[in-house]
Formats: C-alpha cells, structure tokens, sequence
C-alpha cells in the first residue's frame, strides 16, 4: 500500500484519496474550507492596511490596537496636535542640520531642564558619565513617556507623539556634537567651548573616547536618525487617527 499524504492535524500518513483521518478523524474537505475562510479573512484584513501584519499579535495588540469607540471632540484635538506635529515635524526636516534651526526652536527650551537634569542625576557615575548624562536625560524623558503612554494607559496615539519628541530630541543633538571642534555654539551662560575649558560635552565626550575627528558623522548619523525616527511617528500617529475615525461615536 502507498501512503502519499500526512493528515494536517495529527500527522498521520495516509493514502492521498483519503476523505477522512483514520487516527482523528478530521475531515479533510471541511479542514481545508475552514482554511480557506481564514486565509481570505487574512487578506482582506491586511489589504485594509498592511503595516500590524509586521508584528507579532501581542505587537499588533499594543501597537496597532482598535481601541473603544472614542469622543468626536477627543478626536478632533487629536487630529489638531497630529497636524501640528506634521507640519512643525516636517520643518525641522527641511532645514540643514548646520542651519541649527532645531536647537534655536521652542523644543529646545523644552529639552534644556531635562538635559540639566541629566547631568545631575548622571553625576555619582562618574565625570564621563555625568557630562553624557545631559544628552542621555533629554533622550531618556521621550522614551519614558512614550513607554508610559503606550503600556500603562494603552494609548497608542500618544505614544507617537512621544516617539516624535524623541525624534526631535536627537535632531536637537546634532548641531551640539557637529560643534564637538569647532566650539563656536552659544551655550547655558552665554558663552561657547572656547571661552570655558571643558565646558563643551560633546568636545568632552568625543576626546575621551579618541572620536573628536567624527564629530561632523556622528552628528549627521543623530540627524538622519532622528529624521527618520519622525517620518515613523507620523505614520504611526495617520495611522491611529485612521483607526480612531473609524471608532467615532455616533452622538
């Protein structure tokens, strides 16, 4: 006798003609129908949009949740800050790093007390530590409260916002590590890397560690990275106000 085919469900070998599974008893023509239901089902979810089918469930479930219906009111401030971010975001892209538009913006203003912050809380690490420790606090916040929006309040959509912050945040580096030799920029004070020795963290930073001739690479790696970072936060943010809109209640 020859076997030919293995049953879906409990692997047993059988011939290929076999409507049913002598071992569990699986009927193969309604298996594959009920298959075939959940395949289509499949693709005519990921044809509504594409971009949850890239994690895992638990990914898709905090990440991409469908959410409770949500306050049109609600809706339509969340709209207003997504647009805003955008159209702010997209500014800060179009500008040159070395224009150092990003650190003379509002944002900057808002990263400084955590950047001061970071120095201080950095500082039982060591010297090395404490002087990083002002670009890690101002990386840090973002992540924290993205971290927080996402997985203690399960809203997604702030979460972008944060993922913008952090974006931003790197981009607001850039110029401080481009200006690693030059020591031209104007720092907390009013004065620059060259009027106070070892005042400059990213000169500190790079020298310690023998990087100071890469100070213009890294810092176009932070800006890129923090470029890239916000075109995701706007697709991440569209898309959550896509589901949301779907989500309005009626009244």
């Amino acid at each position: 006798m020859l076997f030919h085919m293995h049953c879906p469900h409990c692997q047993f070998q059988q011939l290929n003609d076999s409507t049913e599974c002598p071992r569990c008893g699986i009927i193969f023509a309604k298996y594959h129908a009920t298959l075939d239901r959940q395949v289509q089902h499949a693709v005519e979810r990921k044809a509504d949009f594409a971009i949850p089918y890239m994690f895992p469930q638990w990914g898709t479930d905090l990440l991409f949740p469908s959410g409770p219906r949500i306050n049109l009111v609600v809706f339509g401030g969340r709209l207003l800050i997504y647009v805003g971010l955008v159209l702010w975001g997209l500014k800060f892209l179009s500008i040159p790093m070395e224009t150092n538009y990003v650190g003379g913006s509002f944002m900057h203003m808002i990263n400084l007390p955590f950047h001061e912050a970071g120095h201080v809380i950095f500082t039982p690490m060591g010297r090395f530590m404490q002087v990083l420790g002002g670009s890690l606090g101002q990386l840090l916040m973002p992540l924290i409260c993205l971290g927080a929006l996402l997985i203690q309040n399960r809203d997604a959509f702030g979460a972008s916002v944060g993922l913008w912050w952090f974006a931003e945040s790197w981009m607001d580096l850039a110029p401080y590590i481009n200006d690693a030799r030059a020591l031209d920029l104007v720092l907390l004070g009013g004065v620059t890397g060259k009027d106070v020795e070892d005042y400059h963290d990213w000169e500190h930073i790079l020298r310690t560690l023998g990087w100071l001739q890469y100070d213009h690479t890294l810092a176009h790696a932070a800006y890129i990275l923090g470029s890239l970072l916000m075109i995701l936060a706007f697709l991440w943010g569209g898309y959550m106000l896509r589901v949301q809109f779907k989500n309005l209640q009626s009244s």
